[in-house]
């Protein structure tokens, strides 16, 4: 005889999480410290859904895939030196970045729903282990995983509270020990957060968007930029470093 209480809600693996990509269906995606969780999927309105919000928002274009990326570097204002610059910044920083588009360019269609005010909202954290995940689609959305009014996802538990069982939330696919752990702490202390947004300036400037996990152990934001500036000189010209 049942007894009436809920059934515990599970993780799905890779291959679950691949069906439900391929199915339309937003999934929840780990990520390593210092990040949280995101939710990604073939189309925004998918996206949207999960976070219970309209589904003409604005969403994140994920920059994971090379071929992606090159239509859309096609189709801003930034010269050769500050694309270089802006794709180090995604695929080392792993930052999300405001790129400037170039005003009444054609621009593909799927481009839209990451595009705002003539800028373009990119993502670049990749991780290894969601790669065969990634790799499968030239296209997705992502957000960071939440719903609308509460903070992002730190741990897998707190994605499985937050979201309904409709949205799936994959299993870290890692070792027991792996930086990616569900602690909502990293191993500095400091806590998991959403990724630092910073906007690329057609000239290569560099500014602070949205604070985030990148900029967090830095006292003051212009800090973190000087950071940026300094580790990155030979790609950006923007006359603040030599």
């Amino acid at each position: 005889m049942s007894t009436g209480a809920a059934v515990p809600r599970g993780t799905v693996d890779l291959e679950a999480a691949g069906r439900a990509l391929n199915g339309g269906v937003a999934v929840v995606l780990p990520n390593p410290a210092p990040l949280t969780h995101v939710v990604t999927a073939t189309t925004p309105q998918a996206v949207n859904e999960a976070k219970a919000r309209p589904p003409g928002q604005a969403v994140a274009l994920w920059a994971h895939h090379a071929e992606t990326l090159r239509t859309v570097a096609a189709v801003t204002q930034l010269d050769a030196a500050s694309a270089a610059l802006a794709r180090r910044l995604l695929a080392e920083e792993h930052l999300t970045l405001l790129l400037p588009l170039c005003t009444g360019a054609p621009r593909p269609v799927w481009l839209a729903p990451a595009c705002r005010d003539d800028r373009v909202l990119l993502f670049g954290a990749r991780w290894q282990p969601l790669r065969p995940l990634l790799d499968e689609h030239r296209v997705l959305y992502v957000s960071s995983a939440n719903r609308t009014g509460l903070p992002p996802g730190a741990t897998t538990a707190e994605a499985l509270a937050m979201f309904p069982a409709t949205v799936p939330v994959l299993r870290p696919p890692h070792r027991a020990g792996d930086p990616a752990d569900d602690p909502a702490v990293s191993a500095d202390g400091s806590a998991r957060r959403a990724t630092t947004t910073v906007a690329v300036h057609p000239d290569g400037r560099l500014t602070l968007h949205r604070h985030g996990a990148q900029d967090q152990p830095y006292p003051h934001p212009d800090d973190y930029l000087d950071h940026l500036r300094t580790r990155y000189a030979g790609a950006a010209p923007d006359g603040t470093q030599t």
